[in-house]
C-alpha cells in the first residue's frame, strides 16, 4: 500500500496534486554515447501543495548525492547574463554593507565561483561551501576557496566551532535543492550572528503558476518556493524575512533577505507587496493551485503540434541548450531524437552526450555553422534574448520557445 508523502517542512499530509508530470529520468544524467540505447532509470516526477504551510514539493524519490556526483555537469560561468546579475549583486551588497577585508562572505552551493570571485577581486575574505569536486576545483582556479560538503545544520555548527563568523551568507537557486530544508535553514541561523544577513534566490511559484513554467520542476528541484512558505520557513528558524526584491533571472525569481529575528533591520515595503500578490493569486489557498495541469498539457499539445506541422513541411529543428528544464519538457511530451536532429550547449561537460531519456546528441555551438536548422528550439527559454542574438548571424533559422506557449520569432 503506498503512503501518502509529508510535507518535509510541516510534516503535514500532501493529499494535493499540483501536477504529475509521469516517470522521467534525472534531468542532469547526461548518456554517453557508447551507452545510446541503454535502459535509463526512471523515477516519479509529482509535485503536490501542503494545505498548511503552502510549500509545493516533488516526492522526494532520489536522494541528493545521486544527484550532486562528483561530476556534476552543471557550471554557472557558462552563462554570460549571470555572471552579469552575479557581479552586479556583489556590487550591491558591497555598498549596502559596507563589506570590506575585515568582512567573509559565504556562499552556500558556490559552484565554480561565478559570484564569489567578485568578492574576491574586490579584496573581500570568502569562503565557498559546494558538494561537488569538479566545481570546487574549478572555483579555486579562480581564487574562490570551497569546503566540499553538502549544508546543514551540522556543518554549520562546526564551522561556527572553527571561528568563520560570515558577515554575508549567499545562495542562489539551491534553497529548492535540499530535501530536508528546515534542516538547511537552521544552519543559516546557526552560524548568522548580530546583524549578519542572508540572502536566498529561487524561482518564483507565482510565475511559475502564471506562466505554466513547468519544466522549471524536476528531481533536483524538492521545493518550489513562495515567499509565504519561505516566511513560515524562517520564522520556525528564528530568521525574520526584512526585504525582498524581484528579479528577471530563471523566468521571474526573489532574493529574500534574512536576518535572525532580533537583528536591527528594519522591514522593507518590498515583504509585504510580494505577500499580497501572493494571496491575490490565492497562494495562500488549496484553490490557488488549481488548473495548473491543464495549462501543463495544453503546452504539451502545442509544442507536439509545432513539431508535427514542421515534419509535415520538411523542416528541420534542432535545440539550444542543454538545460535541466529542457530535458523536463522534452521527456513530458514524449519527444526523442527523432524529431529533434541535436542540440548545442557551450558546456563541454555536455558535449558528446546524449539528453536523457530523449537521447537526443549534444553538441559544440559551431554545430549550428555545419547543419544549420530551420528551427532552433531554445530550451533555457530564460536565456532566449542572450542566445537569440548570440545566434542572430543564422539568417535561415527561426527560434523557438514553447513556455509559456510556443513562439517563433526572427531576431
Amino acid at each position: 500500500m503506498s503512503t501518502v508523502p509529508k510535507c518535509s517542512h510541516c510534516g503535514a499530509a500532501l493529499t494535493t496534486t499540483l501536477v504529475d508530470l509521469g516517470e522521467q529520468p534525472l534531468s542532469n544524467s547526461y548518456v554517453k554515447p557508447e551507452d545510446a540505447g541503454k535502459p535509463e532509470p526512471y523515477y516519479p516526477l509529482h509535485t503536490r501543495v501542503c494545505g498548511t504551510c503552502f510549500l509545493v514539493a516533488a516526492d522526494d524519490v532520489v536522494p541528493a548525492d545521486v544527484h550532486f556526483s562528483a561530476d556534476y555537469a552543471y557550471f554557472s560561468s557558462f552563462s554570460t547574463s549571470w555572471l552579469a546579475h552575479a557581479k552586479a549583486y556583489a556590487d550591491k551588497m558591497t555598498a549596502e554593507l559596507s563589506l570590506g577585508g575585515d568582512d567573509l562572505v559565504m556562499e552556500i552551493a558556490s559552484n565554480d565561483g561565478y559570484l564569489l570571485q567578485y568578492f574576491a577581486q574586490a579584496g573581500i575574505p570568502v569562503l565557498g561551501i559546494e558538494p561537488t569536486a569538479n566545481t570546487a576545483n574549478a572555483a579555486a582556479l579562480k581564487g574562490v576557496p570551497s569546503y566540499v560538503a553538502f549544508w546543514g545544520n551540522d556543518l554549520a555548527t562546526k564551522l561556527q566551532a572553527d571561528g568563520i563568523t560570515p558577515s554575508l551568507i549567499a545562495s542562489a537557486n539551491v534553497l529548492a535543492h535540499v530535501p530536508d530544508i528546515n534542516d538547511f535553514v537552521r544552519g543559516v541561523a546557526t552560524i548568522l550572528q548580530g546583524d549578519a544577513v542572508y540572502t536566498v534566490e529561487f524561482p518564483h511559484l507565482l510565475n511559475m503558476m502564471q506562466l505554466t513554467q513547468f519544466d522549471t520542476i524536476y528531481h533536483e528541484h524538492y521545493s518550489y518556493l513562495s515567499l509565504i512558505a519561505v516566511q513560515n520557513i524562517f520564522e520556525a528558524a528564528g530568521l525574520r524575512v526584512f526585504e525582498v526584491e524581484e528579479l528577471p533571472t530563471h523566468g521571474g525569481s526573489l532574493r529574500v533577505y534574512g536576518c535572525l529575528g532580533n537583528a536591527s533591520h528594519e522591514t522593507r515595503p518590498g515583504v509585504a507587496a510580494v505577500r499580497a500578490r501572493e494571496e491575490a493569486a490565492g497562494l495562500n489557498t488549496l484553490e490557488g493551485y488549481a488548473g495548473f495541469t491543464a495549462r501543463c498539457e495544453a503546452v504539451r499539445a502545442g509544442l507536439r503540434a509545432f513539431l508535427d506541422q514542421a515534419d509535415a513541411d520538411g523542416k528541420s529543428v534542432a535545440a539550444y541548450g542543454a538545460a535541466a528544464k529542457g530535458n523536463t519538457l522534452l521527456n513530458y511530451c514524449d519527444i526523442k531524437a527523432d524529431r529533434i536532429a541535436y542540440c548545442v550547449d557551450r558546456n563541454p561537460a555536455k558535449q558528446n552526450t546524449l539528453l536523457p531519456g530523449s537521447q537526443v546528441p549534444v553538441l559544440g555551438v559551431d554545430a549550428l555553422e555545419a547543419n544549420p536548422p530551420d528551427y532552433l528550439l531554445i530550451l533555457p527559454w530564460n536565456l532566449k534574448d542572450e542566445i537569440s542574438a548570440q545566434m542572430a548571424h543564422l539568417k535561415d533559422t527561426s527560434f523557438v520557445v514553447a513556455i509559456p506557449e510556443v513562439t517563433v520569432w526572427r531576431p
